[in-house]
């Protein structure tokens, strides 16, 4: 093989999957804004105009990427309980952003979505209405639930501390000001925050189950 062929060797190996593959763990080390094409086609070893033959352009490229976290996620399915159903799907929901926090803020805002996005979409709503919503009051649960899922992933995302150094931090945070100063905050920092074992993280799970528990109240009153 001579050194002008080998870069046509390279670029036909390429494929669409192979593309994405590179692009997704370049995203999850870096955040959505270090992909660039010129650095995907340097991290697959072609030029960035041999990745236009597998990906339109950069929207392109992250709508199949945000289709392949919902294709992670996969779809609930009705089994005669929509709360179990909807907690298993925003657990579900929450581990693929945890994998791919670069995901988080753009997961609903495709143009042109792909087939694992329509579907699970579809199956969430398919849920709701067999679990008895009519169609307004299923619209207003997938409101609640997906900014609940996606306002907690954010939110943890920008925490200025993280489970291990929770209480140093907060500790740090309140120096500068008197002793007494804020003394709702500080209790719960002293008596819940910086207690050993806190994780930010486990809070999730007692909220879903509160919206869960209210909208099944709401659904039970309606009836």
């Amino acid at each position: 093989m001579t050194i002008q062929e080998a870069p046509v060797a390279r670029r036909d190996r390429l494929s669409r999957a192979r593309v994405l593959q590179a692009a997704m763990a370049l995203a999850d080390d870096g955040g959505i804004e270090s992909l660039t094409m010129r650095r995907l086609g340097e991290e697959l070893g072609v030029g960035p105009m041999a990745l236009y033959r597998h990906v339109a352009n950069k929207d392109d490229l992250i709508d199949a990427m945000v289709d392949v976290v919902f294709g992670e996620i996969g779809v609930p399915s009705f089994n005669g309980d929509w709360k179990s159903a909807m907690r298993d799907r925003a657990i579900g929901v929450r581990h693929a952003l945890l994998r791919h926090r670069w995901a988080i803020g753009i997961m609903e805002s495709r143009a042109n979505p792909g087939p694992a996005n329509l579907q699970h979409h579809d199956a969430v709503i398919g849920c709701l209405r067999a679990g008895g919503f009519d169609i307004a009051m299923a619209a207003h649960a997938y409101s609640v639930l997906d900014s609940y899922i996606y306002g907690f992933a954010a939110t943890q995302k920008n925490l200025p501390f993280t489970a291990e150094d929770a209480g140093e931090k907060a500790e740090t945070m309140l120096q500068p000001f008197a002793a007494g100063a804020y003394p709702y905050l500080t209790e719960m920092l002293a008596d819940h925050i910086m207690q050993p074992g806190y994780d930010y993280g486990d809070e999730f799970e007692l909220g879903l189950d509160l919206i869960l528990d209210g909208l099944d109240e709401r659904i039970r009153r309606a009836r």
